[in-house]
């Protein structure tokens, strides 16, 4: 097989096909990635003008919105504007853009949420010592630290990634690029790459991953000492939400990222892929935050602020 020429374009074959059905699931994917945009923007909003928001934890949760947003914004409008318009394409320059920025919001998520299940922790643990051991300082650094790692692994996987040469079949079954199914089409040998990339899984998802099933085991053993049955009550299901999202996105990443190759197809991976890039970012604002009373609160005073504020320009317009 002949190598390719790297500096021309790849072709992205998609998700979905000119039928009826792959129509209306283009359009029910559009659906649900213009509510995560929506959702995770009023989380954002709501964390920024609420006072009793300012706190460590809404300040992880706006991180996690604004990676959610930026994710979605990577991957969707340019899988949108290909099915729509036909035209599949993407330069070597902007594959490598999208698995960088890709990876950089995907493993910056992998560690904001072992931050997050921390801070968990700490407040039904050592409510008392709270503000010691998650104090502002550490929140930022947790904060800064998993965009870094997130940003690190970006660089070298795509810097990798597109630094083989490629062979005649340069077009990419899926619907962004992604490592993976990239180093696919490689014409050399990417037994080292993969064994580094497998290696950078195992530290940018299962030590956070065990580091949240930690957490939340202890946070378990405190909830099963208390007394109260609603109390109880509450807390299981505030764990096992938060757990389900957290299984989800990590399932599906280690799925992608560490099973073996001949146990998967491209559509397998596309489909797996499809949960971790538009379907999670959509759970995350409802599981973390709106099922929280203090985001409904702040909701609600937000909404009675704009329709006072619409009254308002309403009277001024008649008087």
């Amino acid at each position: 097989m002949n190598i390719w020429n790297n500096t021309s374009d790849f072709i992205l074959l998609g998700l979905f096909n000119y039928t009826e059905a792959h129509l209306f699931l283009f359009v029910m994917v559009l659906t649900i990635a213009f509510s995560s945009l929506v959702g995770n923007a009023l989380m954002i909003l709501l964390i920024h003008q609420d006072v009793h928001l300012h706190t460590p934890m809404y300040f992880l949760l706006s991180q996690l919105s604004l990676m959610d947003m930026m994710l979605i914004s990577t991957i969707v409008p340019k899988m949108a504007a290909d099915y729509l318009s036909g035209k599949k394409s993407i330069s070597p320059a902007g594959c490598g853009l999208q698995i960088f920025f890709f990876l950089t919001l995907a493993g910056g998520e992998c560690f904001l949420l072992a931050a997050m299940s921390y801070d968990r922790y700490v407040a039904v643990c050592h409510p008392l010592r709270y503000p010691i051991l998650m104090s502002w300082q550490l929140c930022l650094r947790m904060t800064v630290g998993s965009w870094f790692l997130g940003a690190a692994d970006g660089l070298m996987q795509a810097a990798a990634t597109l630094s083989f040469p490629f062979c005649d079949a340069h077009e990419i079954n899926h619907f962004f690029c992604e490592a993976p199914t990239l180093v696919r089409l490689a014409c050399a040998d990417t037994f080292v790459f993969e064994y580094v990339m497998y290696i950078c899984c195992v530290l940018m998802l299962l030590v956070p991953f065990s580091l949240i099933l930690i957490s939340y085991s202890l946070i378990l053993a405190v909830v099963l000492q208390m007394r109260s049955r609603e109390a109880r009550k509450k807390a299981f299901s505030t764990c096992s939400s938060h757990l389900s999202v957290v299984g989800l996105f990590y399932g599906a990443g280690i799925f992608t990222y560490m099973g073996p190759k001949s146990y998967r197809s491209a559509n397998h991976d596309k489909i797996v892929s499809v949960f971790y890039t538009i379907f999670t970012p959509l759970l995350n604002p409802l599981i973390y935050s709106m099922r929280n009373s203090e985001v409904k609160g702040a909701l609600r005073k937000c909404m009675g602020q704009c329709a006072a504020l619409s009254s308002f320009h309403s009277l001024a317009i008649v008087d």
